[in-house]
């Protein structure tokens, strides 16, 4: 619960900070799927730990001399909210004066996160997705999903049963759904994009599988195919970057796209960014469905 409020009180200062694209994935993962992960966690997860014979003297070892570089790699840092720092003396002014001239785009986050550091997002999906897969092959069981409900506990069955919010979460999910399509394809003009959307777009399905079972929610789409997009929204994101090599240009110069290079950067940042909405889409839905399973194993062994 204390996690949940910092979350939502981290979304608000980011509002405050007019960092509102922060302010949607913070308010959707950090105040949803983050808790309902934490919890199912703690559902999972014994009451007393195992005894172990071999001491982790190797990891400890490990642990002090990475915490050291980190630390060591920190002291040549300017100190925080420096006016000096060499990213408020060039970087962040050439984005904020030359970014709409050379991109088209009225939204400077999107325009440098799909543009100017279109390398580091690119490898930010690659990073979701293999964490994603990573979680998955931890956690997935060879389980069959008609003998599974949600969870085997009382919350859930309390969540299930409750027509209340069954019915007013039918009235809410359509919504969902619309706000999470306007945030992922408006991340040009507005606060927004594939991050955003993704994580919303998937926090309708999660809040669709706590009410109505995970059996419902596998019959509007199964594991195979969400393994499937998570695996094509990077797939997207690469070929979109590839393009511009067969014509001579650099990667992910998106202004061959189209004849006009203005209408290019439009048309090539609207395709990353659906990529990048459609592989967070996908991973997030999968990890909170690998817990589900664990949860629902566990529920029945009780």
């Amino acid at each position: 619960m204390l996690l949940n409020i910092y979350s939502l009180l981290s979304a608000c200062f980011f509002v405050l900070m007019d960092a509102v694209d922060v302010a949607f994935t913070e308010a959707a993962v950090g105040v949803g799927v983050s808790t309902i992960l934490l919890l199912s966690t703690l559902t999972i997860t014994g009451s007393f730990e195992k005894n172990k014979r071999i001491k982790p003297i190797l990891t400890f070892v490990i642990v002090i001399i990475s915490g050291f570089l980190l630390i060591y790699g920190t002291l040549q840092m300017p100190p925080f909210g420096s006016s000096d720092a060499p990213i408020h003396q060039h970087v962040a002014t050439y984005y904020i004066e030359e970014s709409y001239t050379e991109t088209g785009i009225p939204n400077i986050v999107t325009s440098v996160l799909a543009n100017y550091r279109g390398y580091d997002t690119l490898g930010e999906l690659f990073v979701i997705f293999a964490a994603g897969i990573g979680v998955i092959t931890l956690l997935d069981v060879n389980t069959n999903i008609k003998n599974l409900s949600m969870f085997k506990n009382d919350l859930s069955k309390s969540l299930i049963q409750n027509h209340i919010l069954r019915v007013i979460s039918k009235m809410l999910i359509p919504f969902i759904l619309l706000f999470a399509l306007y945030v992922q394809f408006h991340g040009d003009f507005g606060p927004g994009g594939g991050f955003q959307g993704g994580v919303i777009f998937a926090s309708a399905f999660i809040l669709y599988t706590m009410l109505f079972g995970l059996k419902a929610s596998q019959k509007l789409i199964s594991q195979s195919w969400l393994e499937f997009f998570s695996a094509l929204g990077v797939l997207l994101y690469t070929c979109i970057g590839m393009i511009p090599l067969f014509t001579g240009k650099s990667f992910l110069n998106y202004k061959v796209l189209a004849q006009d290079p203005l209408q290019g950067q439009h048309l090539g940042v609207l395709i990353v960014e659906l990529g990048v909405g459609i592989t967070v889409f996908s991973i997030i839905l999968l990890i909170f469905i690998a817990f589900t399973k664990q949860v629902s194993i566990i529920g029945e062994g009780k």
